[in-house]
């Protein structure tokens, strides 16, 4: 087809999880029952850190922010998704597409090294207890989920910018639930090396940085739980990096899954049962994760429960 005949594309068509009829409408009341939880649960764990006093320390903070990244990246999913489901018409507009795919790029690039910062910080509490409050102290902590945030936006600038530099002619439909990079570049009717170079080298590098930041905190948290004689203290700093190591584990073993499968194979059916995963089941999971492995969370959680005026009155 001559480049003059070429229709640029003004809308897209998300195929969903499924195209199965029947399944439309049971789907819907699934993810709105994950999403209400999902919103429940973290916008609790944010005003639960943010209104008791004895949550606010760097830990608490980086929870709260992990809350937020969360709450973040399944509101910028879930209600197209949810209407889709209903919709005969499961529409999305160009510019609506570009600033999804951005929100999600900037809350999984935050999310990705928040998580490795939580680690850092179970790091400084276990293995450093005496320099904890002056190396993770609060001005640290805020130049660090800055600097977090900042570099996010980034990320999601430069990659949402070249995944829509390229062109999008007659086809339009994508295969997946929303506006994610691989499917909607394999619309493309215009060459894709450049913004496929630059959504593999982000991705890969900001999963293999923030890994090595997780294993080598690890790695000495362990090395330093080996050396305590009481099993009592053993107990007390394996609980301290308990939870975060559930939501980590859980985390990046969706995210290694994606990028380890053939390129050369590559499945989108399969990416999106693993995007369903890290976009609205790990965001659910995440506060009850840490709710329920944390006596300080449960603790304040009942106090909030018993006197909520006296809790928002320390705001």
């Amino acid at each position: 087809m001559a480049p003059g005949n070429l229709t640029k594309v003004t809308e897209f068509i998300l195929m969903g999880i499924t195209d199965l009829p029947e399944l439309q409408v049971p789907l819907f009341f699934v993810f709105l029952v994950i999403y209400g939880l999902t919103v429940v649960r973290n916008l609790g764990t944010i005003i639960l850190t943010s209104v008791d006093s004895r949550l606010q320390t760097p830990m608490y903070f980086f929870l709260r922010h992990l809350a937020i990244t969360n709450l973040g990246n399944s509101t910028t999913i879930a209600p197209k998704m949810l209407l889709n489901f209903l919709a005969k018409k499961k529409t999305i507009s160009y510019y609506c597409c570009a600033a999804q795919l951005g929100g999600f790029l900037v809350f999984m690039a935050a999310e990705v090294f928040i998580l490795a910062t939580m680690v850092y910080d179970c790091y400084v509490a276990i293995c450093n207890p005496l320099l904890y409050m002056v190396v993770v102290s609060q001005q640290i902590c805020l130049l660090l989920i800055s600097l977090i945030y900042l570099y996010s936006l980034t990320i999601a600038l430069t990659v949402s910018s070249c995944v829509f530099s390229v062109s999008y002619c007659s086809s339009n439909i994508i295969n997946h639930f929303y506006c994610d990079n691989v499917p909607l570049l394999a619309l493309s009717c215009s060459g894709t090396y450049i913004p496929e170079a630059a959504v593999f080298t982000f991705s890969d590098a900001n999963l293999f940085f923030s890994m090595i930041i997780v294993l080598i905190s690890y790695f000495n948290i362990v090395l330093t739980i080996l050396r305590i004689q009481s099993s009592e203290g053993k107990e007390k700093a394996f609980s301290t990096c308990a939870s975060h190591m559930m939501a980590v584990t859980v985390f990046y073993g969706t995210l290694l899954f994606m990028c380890l499968q053939p390129r050369t194979n590559h499945s989108l059916d399969t990416d999106k049962m693993a995007s369903v995963f890290y976009t609205l089941v790990i965001p659910m999971l995440n506060p009850l994760i840490y709710s329920l492995r944390n006596k300080d969370v449960k603790d304040a959680l009942k106090r909030f429960w018993n006197n909520p005026c006296k809790s928002l009155k320390l705001m």
